[in-house]
């Protein structure tokens, strides 16, 4: 089995052992496989892509083929004590509203997204003049599931307007944690443990 990403590894670490938990675009079921084999979580999986929903059923995981955009409604308030969205909220149709909906579902949420302030990101923009491909965006504009681009500064005033409580922040690039000083500018992606 191959390391988990970033993200998904400090996620892993910080999931209470025994929790129930909900990830939401949990692609392969990685996450979910770590959670139930070294944290005895009792982990279920949203996927709306039906081929890796297939995979993660191949590999004995619990998740069903769905759209989080509209199916998290069909959750009860608390159904579980952590819901994660790693990777997912920047291709979200309402962002805000699905960040409402994994705190409602669960008692803490972890959720982790592009930083699209990353410096490379900018000097890509000002000097090529056009969007970049990187790593952690591989593919061209019009083919990029991503529709809103979030920044790190942009996250945490909806969590202030929100009154979302940041219990904990991190912050990779190149799959090595920084300090979150100057974050938005310094980090690939960000992870944030939140709760109401």
């Amino acid at each position: 089995m191959r390391p988990l990403r970033a993200d998904l590894a400090v996620i892993a670490a910080n999931v209470l052992p025994g929790s129930s938990v909900l990830d939401v675009g949990c692609g392969e079921g990685e996450l979910m496989e770590v959670l139930q084999r070294e944290r005895q979580c009792d982990a279920r999986g949203m996927e709306i892509d039906a081929e890796a929903v297939e995979r993660c059923v191949a590999r004995g995981l619990s998740v069903v083929q769905g759209d989080a955009d509209r199916d998290l409604a069909d959750y009860p308030d608390d159904a579980f004590d952590c819901a994660i969205l790693s990777q997912t909220l920047q291709t979200a149709a309402r962002p805000d509203a699905m960040l409402d909906q994994l705190l409602r579902i669960g008692r803490r949420a972890f959720v982790s997204f592009p930083n699209f302030a990353y410096w490379r990101m900018r000097f890509s923009l000002l000097t090529k003049g056009r969007m970049p491909v990187t790593r952690h965006l591989p593919v061209s504009w019009y083919e990029t599931q991503n529709i809103h681009h979030v920044t790190v500064l942009d996250f945490l005033e909806l969590l202030r307007a929100k009154g979302v409580r940041v219990e904990k922040s991190w912050f990779f690039t190149h799959e090595r944690e920084i300090g979150g000083r100057r974050a938005n500018w310094r980090a690939e992606h960000a992870v944030f443990q939140l709760s109401r």
